[in-house]
Formats: C-alpha cells, sequence, structure tokens
C-alpha cells in the first residue's frame, strides 16, 4: 500500500480496494476524495487506460488531488454523480463508485470551520464553504422544535428537548455564533461520563443538517444506479446508524424506503446485489493506528442485470 497523506488517514483502506474488485482499465468515482488515500491507492491499481473522477465540495481538498492524467478533479456534491459523470460521458460505464461519508481530520482539526468541540471558532460547518447556511444560522433561526428534532432524529440524544430549550432561551439574549457559547449553553444537559461521545452527537447532528447530508446521500445512492455499469461495485462507508441503516436498505432492494419489490415469481427485483448482509468493519490493528475507524461500516453491492 502507498503511504498516506497526513491530511487524513483513509478508513478501511485494504477493505475499499478489496471491495471495489478493481479493473486494470477500469471507470471508477471517488465521491469523497478528501484526503486522497482512497483515490491514491485506487490510481496505483489502474493501468494507464484507466480512469477515475472525484469529487468534492471542499476545495482546499481537491487542491491536494495529484497531478496524474487519468483523474479527473470535480468541485461538486456528490449528489450530482451522475450528471457530472454522463457530462464527461461515462453514463452506465463506471465499474465502481466509493464514498466515505466521514469528516477528515483536517476539517476536524482546523478551529475556523467550526467541526469540532475541541476548539473555539465560529459555528460554521460547512463543507462547502461557498454555501450559505451555518450551524450558527441554524441555532438563530429554526424554531425550538425543529432543533430538538435535528438532535433527536441525527445526534440520538435523548435529552433533545432540553438543549433545544437552553439554546432557544439563550439566542434570545444575544446571537449563538461560537463554539464556545454553545459548549456554555449546553454543558448543564451533557452526562459528565459521557462528554466526549454527546458533544460530538450534537455536532454531528448540526453538521448533517448544515450540509443536508441524509438527502444528498439518498441522491448519491439513487443516481449511481444511472452511473454504474452491470458487475460495478458500489462501496459505502458509514460512521452512524441512520446512514447505515439508509445504506443497507438500498442496497438490498434498490429503493431509498427499503420497500422491496418482487415479481410475479417472487424475484427480487432490485438492480443490486448486496455482497454481505453483515458490514466489513475495522480490526484491533486499524482502530489503534486510527481511531475514528472505530465506528467506520463498509458495505458493497454490485449491480445486477434484471431478467426480464
Amino acid at each position: 500500500m502507498n503511504e498516506e497523506p497526513v491530511y487524513h488517514i483513509p478508513a478501511l483502506l485494504p477493505q475499499v480496494i478489496d471491495a471495489l474488485n478493481i479493473c486494470r482499465e477500469g471507470i471508477y468515482a471517488d465521491a469523497t476524495f478528501g484526503g486522497g488515500g482512497h483515490s491514491r491507492e485506487i490510481l496505483s491499481e489502474l493501468g494507464p487506460e484507466g480512469a477515475l473522477y472525484v469529487f468534492d465540495q471542499d476545495e482546499e481538498a481537491l487542491a491536494n488531488a495529484p497531478a496524474d492524467p487519468r483523474l479527473t478533479a470535480i468541485h461538486g456534491n456528490f449528489r450530482y454523480i451522475s450528471q457530472y459523470l454522463r457530462f464527461y460521458g461515462v453514463k452506465g460505464q463506471v465499474n465502481g463508485i466509493l464514498a466515505d461519508l466521514g469528516v477528515s481530520f483536517h476539517h476536524f482539526d482546523s478551529a475556523e470551520r467550526g467541526f469540532s468541540f475541541r476548539f473555539d471558532g465560529p459555528l460554521d460547518m460547512r463543507m462547502n464553504r461557498r454555501a450559505r447556511q451555518t450551524a450558527a444560522d441554524i441555532l438563530a433561526n429554526e424554531p425550538e422544535e425543529r432543533i430538538a428534532s435535528i438532535f433527536s432524529l441525527y445526534g440520538e440524544l435523548k435529552q433533545a428537548r432540553k438543549l433545544a430549550g437552553s439554546i432557544a432561551r439563550a439566542r434570545s439574549q444575544q446571537p449563538i455564533q461560537t463554539i464556545e457559547q454553545l459548549l456554555e449553553i449546553i454543558r448543564p444537559h451533557i452526562s459528565p461520563k459521557a462528554e466526549k461521545k454527546e458533544l460530538a452527537q450534537v455536532f454531528q447532528a448540526l453538521r448533517i443538517v448544515v450540509n443536508d447530508e441524509i438527502s444528498a446521500l439518498e441522491q448519491l445512492l439513487e443516481r449511481s444506479l444511472d452511473s454504474l455499469a452491470p458487475g460495478g461495485r458500489l462501496a459505502i462507508i458509514t460512521y452512524h446508524s441512520l446512514e447505515d441503516r439508509l445504506v443497507k436498505n438500498f442496497m438490498r432492494t434498490g429503493r431509498i424506503d427499503g420497500k422491496e419489490q418482487k415479481d410475479f415469481f417472487g424475484r427480487n427485483l432490485s438492480p443490486l446485489k448486496l455482497l454481505s448482509s453483515k458490514p466489513i468493519v475495522a480490526d484491533a490493528e486499524e482502530i489503534e493506528r486510527n481511531p475514528r475507524s472505530r465506528s467506520a461500516k463498509l458495505r458493497v453491492a454490485e449491480k445486477i442485470l434484471i431478467e426480464k
């Protein structure tokens, strides 16, 4: 394996390469370029006629893209993957699509980006810095009930209503614009025994809404079907249960709602075949090297031809 860049340690790297079953002359898409660790390894497996299309909303990430004639870097949201690939003339021809839904170390370690509670800084959390809505905007403008719903649904926090109530009261006195302000408001409702976990859940919930991550993932999954060739692989790494359920159900049924469709003979009409009912997870050695991989789950499906 190639040496990994310090920008980000890629999760489940050997497992991803194995799952994609890379053909040397194939066409691949990395929907979440990030630090480029997965992409660099894909390139190392491709021959001179192979091609790799990489996507990222963050221009800072794409600045790290290697100068390789086989690589095309696209500054855009992966929810538009089929449109971008169609523009480059590869509709229905992609041999593999990868998406690692985690946040890079670079983002967590940059105080000005606002992704981590470890530093004070602006409540930003935008993956695409050209986007209008920040985390501060959500806390300022969303109704109290909506904020409670965000913490409950996307953070799975039992004290979601208490958190939302305290935020609503605090913002009536002054705008909540910094990480330190938010921490001061919510800490009375955070368990001291589970502080890191619960604060991470709060920030995760806000980040998901700022970047419209669930809707974007749904569109990526649906539109991947337009781009994959028969026999092509779809590999998705998730980090929390909401994403994982969505990916698993889609790969099993080919539908966002997870409802299985069958023909007259009772055959599953999904255009995808989930290659394993259980996700691929990190071993102890990887978790020691990269603690964030502890929660990583890799699911893989293959596009199949439905007999009429």
